[in-house]
């Protein structure tokens, strides 16, 4: 089995973020990037399994939460106000080709970059058209 090692992303702001190894539960690491504080957390997992039909799942996610202090009977506390989540899952061809998975890979990384196309739609959450 593969060992992870921390993971360094930009956020929008162009700030380092790292995300360190936490553990494998299920067949499913986890990294974080913490401040010390769990609620605060923000996190990727990645697993990858078989499916019935045998095919080959990799699936990733990513969790962002936004945190406030909030008062509640004069104590102020953090508290997570929501969360922001992206789910991407792959799924090949049991026959699929070491260069088909790097294809769609390279399509997926280009599409999110394409700021044109893609960007308004997440970011601004606009139709495509």
């Amino acid at each position: 089995m593969p060992q992870f090692a921390s993971v360094v992303l930009k956020d929008s702001a162009d700030a380092n973020h790292t995300f360190a190894p936490r553990d494998i539960v299920g067949g499913v690491a986890t990294l974080v990037s913490s401040t010390g504080v769990p609620l605060a957390d923000k996190t990727i997992s990645i697993s990858n399994t078989r499916t019935s039909t045998g095919r080959r799942k990799v699936q990733l996610k990513l969790a962002i939460p936004v945190i406030q202090d909030v008062v509640v009977g004069g104590i102020s506390k953090p508290t997570a106000v929501r969360t922001a989540y992206a789910d991407v899952v792959f799924t090949f061809d049991g026959s699929s080709t070491t260069v088909e998975r790097a294809d769609l890979l390279a399509y997926l990384y280009n599409a999110l970059e394409e700021d044109d196309v893609f960007g308004p739609a997440i970011v601004d959450l606009s139709s495509l058209y």
